[in-house]
């Protein structure tokens, strides 16, 4: 956890000041008890009002200024923690944004949601607790126990006895609490993993009638968390009691002893009240540290389980020798390029070499789980290639800033993803400063207009949570569209056609030629027909390149694409 606290350098100067005023704090709520005594030894006793006044006068004086440091030091610490809290949120979300997916693969999009909200939020609430108890807690346990001292040395002996035992009945409760608080992160990501598949997947759930199912696996999961819950909780639930007890039983020692000590003669009453206050100052001190060390193993694996992400080393990263782009624009060649996940047993892709101009239309065709998405995945450096190489306008994509390659790319995911928003600012995810004009033009383009003409705000109409409000169709033809905006070198289309019915799949590949004539367009598709018109069609088969050619070169050479094409077109349409 001290190792996530290099995050509040920026704030160090809050953090100054909320010490300083918790030392006024501290100073005044020790020097209080003994004031308190001479009201009573030299003013209540002796019958002396003007010395009351006067005692009192400064009581209500320094109880001021230690209210005062009070609030000062919660505003100062709060603020700071929250500051800290958002740096480090920023932090991890920023770093997380250079992962590729292979990390995403790794930690788990649950796990990293939980990481960067309740795992932060642990760490941030015991740091207010540390700021105003790491000088509080030992300075009134210190001082309070010298302040004891010297108001009846013997009567300290109590003390003695009771600290030990209060001590170690703490430190047996944290220990045994610590493994729990642990497991109740990992019970928290678990519960996080299944909600989420339970609400995006909400429509498929419904429609197999799985809902009893789904709230079975969400209640085990809930119940996990809610017993580990409870088992912390009753471990924590005896320290309190506990403490009671000790500080009751010292209270009574206190009193029992004091009482015979100011029969003799050897104590008076006003030092003896002095005396339990600074014991309940004592125990109410070493109660703090209790609360912190219950705080501080569950925000240390909090912590640990931050750290696991801000450490996380990007598989992919950008080559210190960024080199410049050649002269051709949009120019793609796959060499001998092969490509494992991680822990699979055979290659995703295997020697596969093909080039791509500008102008022309690659198709990329096979069955399902033949590697095609792995192939266009590899374009934008998603993943890297475990061999050969792929080159853009003539240099290897290696050698290129991410940034760089993927200002050349316009890339539509197999699945259409949009953000909660208005058309128009999805459409301009794809070129931030994107004039009316060219959204017009795009949305015309991915025949898109007809659709967004019927809404009452057009492109202000309100887009909701993953385009939820909007068919799969409307969907797939905003995405194209977001692409088309940023005019990019290469246009990559990952099977975005499958929604669209024939018509409109025909009409927008129609324009999509006429618009993309100085561009390098790559496309995967399930449908022959999809395919027929591309000047290049690739044959994936099980990872491996079956055929390269036109339709008409691999109904005569390739048997795995004569199968795909048999299988979707009857004898008329083929011929």
């Amino acid at each position: 956890m001290l190792r996530l606290f290099r995050f509040l350098k920026p704030f160090r100067w809050l953090i100054a000041a909320v010490l300083v005023l918790v030392f006024i704090q501290s100073l005044s709520d020790l020097y209080l008890p003994t004031l308190m005594a001479d009201i009573v030894d030299d003013g209540v006793a002796k019958g002396d009002t003007p010395l009351i006044w006067k005692i009192g006068s400064y009581m209500l004086l320094i109880a001021a200024v230690g209210g005062i440091s009070s609030i000062g030091a919660s505003y100062f610490s709060a603020k700071a923690s929250a500051s800290f809290g958002r740096l480090v949120r920023e932090k991890v979300f920023g770093h997380v944004q250079n992962f590729s997916l292979q990390e995403f693969d790794k930690i788990g999009t649950a796990s990293l949601i939980t990481r960067t909200t309740n795992d932060i939020t642990q760490v941030q609430q015991v740091l207010i607790m540390i700021l105003r108890m790491m000088v509080m807690a030992p300075m009134m346990c210190i001082g309070g126990i010298i302040m004891a001292i010297s108001k009846d040395a013997k009567l300290s002996l109590v003390l003695v006895v009771a600290l030990p035992v209060l001590a170690g009945a703490i430190f047996a409760v944290v220990r045994k609490g610590i493994p729990l608080f642990k497991m109740m992160q990992v019970r928290i990501d678990k519960l996080n993993l299944v909600l989420r598949e339970g609400l995006t997947g909400i429509r498929v759930i419904r429609s197999f009638d799985r809902t009893n199912y789904e709230n079975k696996k969400f209640d085990a999961a809930n119940s996990d968390l809610t017993e580990t819950a409870i088992k912390v909780n009753k471990i924590m639930a005896v320290m309190m009691p506990l403490m009671m007890l000790v500080m009751n039983l010292s209270t009574v020692a206190i009193i029992a002893i004091g009482g015979l000590r100011i029969e003799n003669g050897d104590m008076e009453v006003g030092s003896l009240m002095a005396f339990i206050q600074y014991a309940m100052q004592i125990m109410f001190s070493l109660l703090m540290l209790s609360m912190l060390l219950v705080m501080v193993p569950r925000a240390s694996a909090s912590a640990v389980r931050i750290n696991e992400v801000l450490d996380m080393v990007p598989d992919i990263a950008d080559n210190a020798s960024v080199k410049n782009t050649g002269t051709r624009k949009g120019y793609v060649e796959f060499r001998d390029v092969t490509f494992s996940y991680p822990g699979a047993e055979q290659p995703a892709l295997s020697n596969i070499s093909f080039k791509a101009a500008p102008g022309e239309v690659t198709a990329i065709i096979g069955g399902t789980g033949s590697g095609k998405s792995t192939l266009v995945n590899l374009i934008p450096r998603f993943y890297d290639t475990a061999g050969g190489s792929i080159i853009i306008d003539d240099v290897d994509i290696r050698d290129l800033s991410q940034e760089a390659l993927r200002e050349k790319i316009g890339f539509v995911p197999q699945k259409a993803v949009l953000f909660t928003g208005t058309i128009a600012e999805n459409m301009r995810y794809g070129k931030e400063n994107a004039t009316d004009e060219e959204m017009e033009h795009a949305a015309e383009v991915a025949q898109a207009t007809e659709f967004i003409g019927t809404m009452k705000e057009g492109y202000g109409a309100s887009v909701s949570q993953g385009g939820n409000n909007l068919s799969g169709g409307q969907k797939q033809r905003l995405s194209i569209a977001r692409a088309l905006v940023r005019q990019p070198e290469i246009y990559v289309f990952d099977d975005s056609f499958s929604a669209l019915d024939f018509k409109t799949d025909a009409k927008l590949r129609a324009a999509l030629r006429k618009e993309t004539v100085d561009s390098t367009v790559l496309l995967v598709a399930q449908r022959v027909s999809t395919v027929l018109d591309a000047d290049r069609i690739i044959v994936l088969d099980e990872g491996q390149l079956a055929g390269i050619g036109t339709h008409q070169e691999l109904m005569e050479s390739c048997d795995v694409y004569r199968e795909i094409v048999y299988s979707q077109l009857s004898e008329e349409e083929i011929a």
